[in-house]
């Protein structure tokens, strides 16, 4: 008997989680990048994917592979992902603070605080948003100051 294509694009979110855990991330930005081929794939012709492409699997699966292109310093790839991740689960705050600290590195420093505070309406005891939140401001200010 055949694997279904959703049982197989499980199977391969899994190893990809394994992978990432372990630090392997070429081979997990590889799994990854397979895992949401399948899916958009398997989307594209009408397959049906119920729970094995669950909103939570998708953007765990963006929000990881941003997470290997940040640390390979592709920010914007990186963002890229992250806002796939959010698109996908509005309501996941990871990604969205994970943008928000590559936009703050890139001195987006307005579009920081907005991935921040929504991070923190989404989960008010995030507490690395908000340190994140409040060297934000401060930087800013200080920009500011400097007149540009």
């Amino acid at each position: 008997m055949e694997a279904q294509p959703e049982q197989d694009g499980r199977a391969t979110l899994t190893l990809a989680h394994a992978h990432f855990q372990t630090g392997d991330y070429a081979e997990a930005e590889r799994l990854y990048a397979a895992y949401l081929c399948e899916r958009d794939r398997t989307a594209s012709v009408g397959a049906s994917h119920g729970g094995k492409y669950s909103p939570e699997d998708l953007a765990t699966a963006y929000n990881n592979r941003g997470q290997i292109k940040y640390f390979r310093v592709d920010f914007y790839e990186a963002m890229d992902d992250y806002t796939s991740a959010i698109e996908v689960q509005p309501n996941f705050e990871v990604p969205y603070y994970n943008r928000g600290l590559i936009l703050y590195r890139l001195g987006y420093f307005d579009e920081a605080l907005e991935d921040f505070k929504k991070v923190l309406d989404l989960n008010p005891g995030f507490q690395d948003a908000t340190l994140s939140l409040k060297q934000t401001i401060l930087d800013k200010e200080a920009k500011q100051r400097r007149n540009y």
